[in-house]
């Protein structure tokens, strides 16, 4: 009986151990990258502006940006609340994006959404790694959804999780070529991403990581960037 309760307490504990480890990995960066979501607030991130568009952001005077900045960073605070180390969107008001302009990079996100859900990644401003609810289309997420000339669609079969359960997505970005890989499946390989706001343009060097949202409940965690 005392061999049997002293394996028991020790399963116990080892448990215990690998929970806690696990629990200690939320939100730290791997090695050469940073956070960019510390588990605590809304720090690297700011409010949208306007429609998202960054040509029209740019044609905002210094005061009519500033302003309208700190008009969406209160509107972000209320609509964008951190769990539990866990990054929540209520289903109201406005995506999120970097507060720093991004070039050629790599980039971590976990997501997950509830049934219905619909979000994506902006890249450089420009929309997007598409997120949803694989049932919505039999369609999964990662692709280029807003391509017209290159593909839009994710390579091979589903990689989405159920809905409900965490996702992966690792990003590189270099030039207009963008890889996706979701739950280390690889779902589009460097194909370019083209300009949506002026179609036939080139993409801009530099521009914001977006958060977007639908309308729906979102949940993000452990951000990560390198720039390249």
């Amino acid at each position: 009986m005392r061999i049997a309760s002293l394996a028991a307490a020790l399963l116990v504990l080892c448990g215990s151990s690998v929970a806690f480890a696990e629990e200690g990995k939320l939100n730290t960066p791997p090695e050469g990258f940073e956070l960019l979501f510390n588990g605590k607030d809304l720090t690297n991130w700011q409010g949208m502006l306007l429609d998202g568009n960054p040509y029209k952001i740019a044609e905002l005077s210094k005061e009519e940006r500033a302003k309208l900045q700190t008009e969406a960073d209160e509107a972000a605070k209320q609509d964008w609340q951190v769990k539990d180390g866990i990054l929540v969107f209520d289903g109201s008001g406005k995506s999120l994006v970097t507060a720093k302009d991004y070039g050629d990079f790599e980039f971590y996100v976990d997501f997950k959404i509830e049934p219905k859900g619909d979000s994506g990644i902006y890249l450089r401003g420009t929309p997007q790694v598409q997120i949803w609810d694989p049932a919505l289309n039999n369609i999964g997420s990662g692709g280029l959804y807003n391509n017209k000339e290159n593909p839009s669609k994710p390579l091979g079969e589903i990689a989405d999780n159920p809905v409900g359960e965490w996702n992966t997505f690792y990003i590189k970005m270099v030039g207009d070529k963008v890889t996706v890989k979701l739950n280390d499946k690889t779902v589009v390989d460097e194909t370019p991403l083209e300009n949506y706001w002026k179609r036939g343009e080139p993409l801009l060097e530099k521009g914001t990581i977006e958060l977007q949202n639908h309308g729906n409940t979102l949940y993000f965690r452990n951000i990560y960037v390198r720039e390249l």
